[in-house]
């Protein structure tokens, strides 16, 4: 997706904040929208961290039910997109539409030729299949995944440019800034394709890749100190000043 027609999608100047929300149950997931929501995100990514994704299901059917209006991406943890697609269409056809799905990892292969992708492209293939006809956000380079030589990061870029909406990287762990030079390669190879960033994201460090990045994941950096699961309204409203002032920057 083009990076000037992801940030027209979503009426903003600057990077798109995400709260990435690791769900315990209803109760706790509608909160976190909420103060998302409140907070002036525009959407949020739900996230089974902590048990089996067909848990999860009944879970995205009641957040759906309760934010009718609101853009709700998922990543079911651990599983791909060819097991994840089938789910979103089936979701889909029953009335439940999923906005977006990220995949921590999308299946790219740099030692392999560009034409050369069996993985990705059959996610591709199942995609279509599926028929579901949200945003795709897949992982590359991405923590806790496969190593990546950094020298392999540019051709990472652009192969995955051909398998998915937005291409989305990340540094080393989780709560982790990525290193700047990293995102530099990325947003050179993805070229005019949306590029999103998922881990250590901060109000004192987004300046540094405000001209890079496009999408803003972000849980640790928005959470209450030593939560895992809960928003801290202040510090989310801290990186959305953060993010506006560099919009207009």
């Amino acid at each position: 997706m083009n990076r000037h027609a992801f940030q027209t999608a979503f009426q903003t100047v600057g990077p798109v904040v995400m709260p990435v929300i690791h769900i315990l149950d209803s109760d706790q997931a509608r909160r976190n929208i909420q103060a998302a929501r409140d907070g002036g995100c525009p959407g949020v990514f739900l996230i089974n961290h902590d048990f089996e994704k067909e848990k999860l299901i009944p879970i995205i059917r009641d957040m759906r039910a309760a934010f009718l209006d609101y853009w709700i991406g998922v990543n079911f943890l651990a599983v791909t997109g060819k097991f994840a697609f089938p789910i979103l269409g089936e979701l889909q056809a029953d009335g439940i539409q999923l906005d977006g799905y990220w995949a921590d990892d999308a299946r790219i292969d740099e030692r392999r030729t560009e034409d050369d992708q069996p993985e990705a492209d059959e996610i591709s293939s199942i995609r279509r299949q599926s028929g579901w006809n949200g945003l795709y956000v897949g992982g590359t380079a991405f923590k806790k995944q496969r190593d990546v030589d950094p020298a392999d990061y540019a051709k990472s870029a652009s192969i995955a440019t051909r398998h998915m909406d937005v291409v989305v990287t990340s540094g080393v762990a989780t709560g982790q800034a990525a290193d700047v030079g990293k995102i530099g390669i990325f947003r050179e190879h993805c070229g005019d394709t949306a590029l999103g960033l998922a881990s250590g994201i901060t109000p004192q460090n987004a300046g540094q890749y405000k001209d890079d990045v496009d999408l803003f994941m972000v849980a640790t950096g928005i959470n209450f100190d030593g939560d895992f699961y809960n928003i801290d309204p202040n510090r989310l409203q801290q990186l959305m000043t953060s993010v506006k002032t560099l919009g207009s920057t």
